[in-house]
């Protein structure tokens, strides 16, 4: 058994890292990677004097579980960064040497990125946007929302969704749901997103940088440096100073790709030296499920929530979009893509997709493909007199959003628990807006331009080249937007 986390998840080149491990092996070693088009080792250590740590009670007092809210606590290893590592998603595998272990398992590829003894970390070079203006954002704490802290032949189910810790506030802490970003988990989310994606951006010759959700909240002038930031996946979790410093980004001329969905959907408020984070989301708070008011939900009005709607932001809310149940992660979906609008827009640039102005029927983007989900995001929208949806503005999307690509929801079940389309937030908590829930596609332009993809699975799809019109649409929307000042058209 060996397991670990790191103590930042954000390095610089010819800086320090930061490990802190627990293992009943009498040695371990470590070996590096850098994720690109391929997973490329970069590097190895020497032998290390294992030590087994056990980590803290859940605060609850729950019987053989962990605490998801508590700092584990376990020693630190400190580790240079070497100055001629690339800047880049890296990895990092622990290996259990000594009698009966393993000592020299084969190297890692990128079928097998997901997995437990192991963690990854952001390596960011000495000057920010020395090699790209184009700065791809890891979404750190909706990775930790989500961790368990699991291990093989252990399930603690520990995190903000199972058996979560929350606390009344108080002493400078906010109430909420609290999770330690210093907790082992293994990687999950970057294999199933991000790494099909990086190495589509290297594939196609893109050169990105990388920073984390703890990078952008902690440096107000990070994005200075860039001219498109990329949101990939999925990216619930967002700070108040994270959204402050993205909008003031956009406000000053510079480009935002959500190329994910369920975009910054709760309030998260950094704590103990930024070495955790509390929520006050609907999650479980004893046996109340779900826990309302849930004052950190951004669109929520004051006092029940934040009153600011990430919409004003993303252009779409997942409270106009939906979802597929967790017990079918990722789930089977229709394959019926986006019903294309203006295909006249340079997004839809030599792709060959028709919107039906000519009379024809509309063509569908990603037809075929698992484009749609497994969580997606809406406007609220009418239909013109020539049937083209158009965002009402509303639910606070801004007025100059077009909607490029739609998929109408079927009704949300009345019954959360089993709702399989839509969101039972928007029609039950917002029953104001009469607008179909809908997944949805689009940008609008103020100062910068902000694209949304609508979908956790645009990287997935685009990734693993599954249909060549998102990837052209993709290419186009890097293409214009990777400069701050974007092309007339």
């Amino acid at each position: 058994m060996i397991e670990g986390y790191l103590g930042r998840e954000s390095v610089t080149v010819d800086g320090e890292m930061t490990l802190h491990l627990s293992t009943d092996a009498p040695r371990f070693r470590l070996r590096f990677y850098r994720l690109g088009r391929e997973l490329i080792p970069v590097g190895e250590s020497g032998e290390y004097a294992g030590t087994r740590h056990t980590p803290p009670d859940h605060p609850d007092g729950l019987p053989g579980l962990a605490s998801p809210a508590d700092d584990w606590g376990w020693p630190p290893l400190t580790l240079p960064v070497p100055e001629d590592w690339q800047p880049g998603i890296h990895l990092v595998e622990f290996v259990e040497c000594g009698p009966g272990r393993p000592g020299n398992p084969p190297l890692l590829g990128a079928e097998q990125l997901e997995g437990h003894a192991r963690e990854f970390f952001v390596v960011r070079p000495r000057t920010p946007g020395s090699r790209s203006r184009i700065l791809y954002k890891k979404s750190t704490f909706t990775r930790h929302a989500y961790n368990r802290s699991d291990r093989p032949g252990l399930d603690r189910a520990v995190s903000l969704y199972d058996h979560p810790v929350h606390r009344a506030g108080g002493d400078g802490e906010p109430r909420g749901h609290k999770v330690s970003l210093h907790r082992p988990g293994g990687v999950i989310d970057l294999a199933y997103w991000d790494a099909p994606f990086v190495a589509w951006l290297e594939r196609h010759g893109y050169p990105v940088e990388y920073c984390t959700d703890l990078d952008l909240h902690e440096d107000p002038g990070l994005l200075s440096s860039y001219d498109l930031l990329l949101s990939v996946g999925h990216d619930e979790y967002w700070s108040a100073d994270m959204r402050t410093h993205a909008e003031r980004f956009v406000h000053d001329g510079g480009n935002i790709a959500f190329l994910s969905a369920n975009a910054c959907w709760w309030r998260v408020h950094p704590t103990d030296r930024n070495t955790a984070f509390v929520s006050d989301t609907d999650h479980h708070v004893g046996d109340e499920y779900p826990h309302l008011p849930a004052t950190d939900q951004w669109w929520a009005p004051v006092p029940d929530g934040v009153g600011n709607p990430e919409n004003a932001l993303t252009g779409v809310s997942f409270r106009n979009g939906g979802m597929w149940p967790a017990t079918e992660w990722p789930g089977d979906r229709p394959r019926v893509g986006y019903t294309v609008q203006h295909a006249d827009h340079w997004i839809f640039e030599g792709t060959g997709l028709r919107d039906g102005s000519d009379g024809g029927t509309a063509d569908r983007l990603g037809a075929g493909t698992p484009l749609i989900g497994y969580e997606c995001d809406g406007a609220a929208f009418s239909y013109d007199e020539s049937g083209i949806a158009r965002a009402t503005g509303e639910d606070g999307t801004p007025d100059s959003f077009l909607i490029l690509g739609i998929h109408v929801l079927e009704p949300v079940h009345e019954d959360f628990h089993h709702f399989k389309w839509g969101h039972w937030n928007g029609p039950v908590r917002e029953p104001s807006i009469s607008s179909p829930r809908a997944a949805t596609m689009g940008l609008y332009t103020a100062g910068g331009t902000v694209f949304t993809a609508g979908t956790t699975d645009w990287p997935v799809v685009c990734g693993l080249e599954q249909d060549p019109a998102v990837v052209r649409v993709t290419q186009n929307l890097l293409d214009r937007l990777r400069h701050r000042s974007p092309l007339p058209g």
